[in-house]
C-alpha cells in the first residue's frame, strides 16, 4: 500500500490549482492501478509505445500525458487517446500531432517545452523560437491542437538558488506568452517541477507537478 500511501502523503502538500501528474514510466500496470485505486487519474508516460500498451489494458477514465520527447512519426499510435502532450518543441512536431489529431477527430492539447537549463542535453525552445513559432502563419492555420501552455525542466543540481532562477524564467515566458495571447491557444498551464524540486516550482508559480519516483520508488 505504500504507492496509495505516498499518493495521500503528496496530494496534502499541494494546493488546490496545482495538478499531480503521476509519473508512471518503466512500471507495471499493478503500480499504476495502486495509484488509480488510491483516486490518482492522471498518469505521465515518455515512451509512446508503453504508453499505447497501457492504455489498452487500463480504465478508460485515465487521462494520459506525454511527457518525454516525442518522435513525429511515433504521434500517429497516441493521437486517438492522449491528453496532453508536454515536450513540444518544434512547429514540424506541432503540424504532425494536428494532422494526426484531425484523422482522429479530435482537439489535441499541448504544451510548448522551454529550454530553461543549462544542459546542452535538455530539448526545448528558446524565447525567439517561441515566438517565432506561435506568429507563423503555418501555426495559425492549424486547427486539431490547442496550447495551453509551457514546460520545463530545471537544470539537474543541488544549486537550489540555480534551480529557482530558472523556475522563475519559465513564469516569465509564460506570461510573455499570455501577454501575446497566440491564436490556438488556452494559456493557464506551467508544468514544472519533479519529485526533488517539485515544492520550490509550486513557489514560482507551476500549476502542474510531474511526480515519479516519490510515489511509486526508485527506478531501475
Amino acid at each position: 500500500m505504500a504507492i496509495a500511501e505516498n499518493l495521500v502523503s503528496i496530494k496534502s502538500t499541494l494546493p488546490k490549482q496545482v495538478t499531480l501528474v503521476a509519473v508512471s514510466k518503466t512500471k507495471p500496470v499493478s503500480d499504476l492501478m495502486q495509484a488509480y485505486e488510491a483516486g490518482q487519474r492522471i498518469f505521465g508516460e515518455n515512451k509512446i509505445q508503453e504508453m499505447a500498451e497501457k492504455y489498452q489494458e487500463m480504465p478508460k477514465d485515465i487521462i494520459w500525458h506525454m511527457i518525454g520527447h516525442v518522435q513525429t512519426n511515433k504521434v500517429k499510435f497516441m493521437a486517438p487517446f492522449v491528453h496532453l502532450i508536454h515536450g513540444v518543441d518544434s512547429l514540424k512536431l506541432l503540424q504532425e500531432i494536428d494532422k494526426q489529431a484531425k484523422k482522429n477527430n479530435r482537439i489535441i492539447d499541448c504544451l510548448l517545452q522551454i529550454h530553461i537549463a543549462e544542459e546542452e542535453t535538455k530539448f526545448g525552445l528558446n524565447q525567439e523560437e517561441l515566438i517565432a513559432l506561435v506568429s507563423s502563419s503555418l501555426f495559425e492555420e492549424m486547427k486539431n491542437i490547442q496550447i495551453i501552455g509551457v514546460m520545463g525542466m530545471a537544470t539537474f543540481t543541488d544549486d537550489k538558488d540555480q534551480v529557482k532562477k530558472e523556475f522563475s524564467h519559465l513564469k516569465n515566458i509564460f506570461e510573455n506568452l499570455q501577454r501575446i495571447n497566440p491564436k490556438n491557444s488556452q494559456l493557464n498551464t506551467i508544468s514544472m517541477g519533479m519529485s526533488g524540486d517539485y515544492q520550490m516550482a509550486i513557489d514560482c508559480g507551476s500549476t502542474m507537478v510531474r511526480i515519479g519516483s516519490s510515489i511509486f520508488g526508485g527506478r531501475n
